[in-house]
């Protein structure tokens, strides 16, 4: 073993493949170089992380940091900021901003405005349109992009393929998994006039879990059809999770943090503070999404953070935005379920790390092992603290979970060996790299 490192963690409670023990983390140009006792080894920097457990770098693969063109709400320094705050080490970003990126321009232009801007490491989604078809083989593959995003159901923006023509062209044409919101666009037109002025708990009746279900099936019917690999993001109905336990030839998922917390009983209190697409809904979905998570169905966990302002967020229902702030609060909401016993700390790790690695192919992320990047997502278990709006480093500066008490909090957040955040400071100026892929 070579005897120096640039940083040495020692005494921490590593948790990654083989297990979860009390060893040493050794650290050599921005990699993982050596994990075991390294008490006496030479080190730049030495970190005693005592009573603190590493995890792997935990990877939000979906969140709208809404630049270019909305960017009053959030933009990407703000946004990588809030996700390194709360342990966030990597971020996929959505393409439903103005303009959308839907073209290789709009993606290397994503990509130099977070050069020298971004706080972690990042990817872009490229969205998938009826007028990018024949480029998609192309754009899917480029440098920075995390794969193609449909939205077959209308939410913030512009993007939306509706049929089932463009949804099966879309997916003969790509060769990597692609990502999609579903939501049946016929049957949200037909049921508009069910929202009710001014009444927010209105919203998972318009878009019920008929359209959620619905889309679904249309998309795993037209996966088959292509023999393509796809994703469905944000999973809100028990019918939904019930139908993907049978589709996993085909089919991965994606849970929220919002939708294992919230739920319509919120309400009357939150207001359009919890409206979002596709909706929180009743208990009875709620706990079937835990029970489908439970079973396996569930393959990551996702942020999907898409802020509005308060203001905007004020204006009475439907006329106010759908969607929450979400990337800082991950971490410390889900650690809370794992202190309450909902999952353990193993699983955890699986949804935000080895999940996403696996399902999307990332280079050199998703686990603590030699050769691999040094990310590393730093929590205490036992840390019991109150999230705040004064806490939340978004532009849009709120939580919906202002007030709520957690066990368990992120103390601090490595990115490629660089210590970015501890104890609730930022501590490095913003160095993230677009997150390699293979193929």
């Amino acid at each position: 073993m070579p005897p120096g490192f640039d940083c040495v963690l020692v005494n921490g409670t590593v948790v990654n493949h083989d297990g979860i023990g009390v060893r040493d983390l050794g650290v050599r140009d921005g990699r993982v170089a050596a994990i075991g006792d390294l008490g006496a080894a030479a080190a730049e920097t030495r970190i005693d992380c005592r009573g603190l457990h590493i995890l792997p770098g935990v990877i939000d693969s979906q969140v709208h940091f809404r630049e270019p063109g909305l960017v009053h709400k959030e933009d990407l320094e703000s946004g990588s900021r809030a996700a390194v705050l709360g342990g966030v080490t990597s971020v996929f970003e959505m393409p439903n901003t103005d303009p959308t990126t839907t073209t290789a321009d709009a993606l290397a232009d994503k990509l130099a405005r977070a050069k020298g801007r971004m706080h972690c490491d990042f990817a872009f989604w490229v969205g998938g349109a009826h007028d990018n078809v024949d480029d998609l083989p192309e754009l899917e593959r480029l440098p920075g992009a995390a794969g193609i995003k449909v939205f077959m159901g209308s939410s913030t923006g512009r993007l939306l393929v509706a049929d089932d023509a463009g949804v099966l062209a879309i997916l003969k044409q790509i060769r990597r998994r692609a990502a999609f919101h579903s939501e049946d666009e016929p049957r949200l037109n037909e049921r508009k006039p069910l929202r009710v002025a001014g009444d927010p708990s209105s919203h998972p009746v318009w878009r019920d879990e008929i359209a959620a279900l619905r889309s679904t099936e249309r998309l795993i019917r037209l996966a088959r059809e292509a023999r393509a690999q796809v994703h469905v993001l944000h999973i809100s109905t028990r019918e939904e999770m019930e139908f993907l336990a049978g589709a996993k030839d085909v089919a991965s998922c994606e849970a929220t943090p919002h939708h294992l917390t919230l739920s319509a009983e919120d309400y009357p209190r939150l207001g359009t503070k919890m409206q979002m697409n596709p909706p929180v809904r009743s208990p009875d979905h709620r706990e079937a999404i835990w029970r489908g998570l439970r079973a396996g169905v569930v393959d990551v966990l996702g942020s999907d953070h898409a802020p509005h302002t308060p203001e905007e967020k004020a204006r009475p229902y439907p006329e106010s935005p759908s969607g929450m702030t979400g990337v800082q609060t991950l971490v410390p909401i889900m650690l809370d379920h794992v202190n309450a016993g909902r999952l353990s700390l193993e699983r955890f790790v699986d949804l935000t790390s080895a999940g996403p690695q696996r399902l999307f192919g990332i280079v050199g992320k998703g686990r603590i092992a030699a050769g691999y990047d040094a990310d590393f997502t730093i929590v205490d278990l036992k840390r019991r603290e109150t999230i705040r709006d004064s806490w939340i480093a978004s532009r849009s500066r709120w939580t919906p979970y202002d007030g709520r008490s957690v066990t368990g909090w992120p103390v601090g957040t490595f990115v490629r060996g660089r210590r970015v955040m501890w104890d609730g400071q930022l501590i490095a100026p913003p160095m993230g790299e677009a997150v390699r892929f293979w193929g």
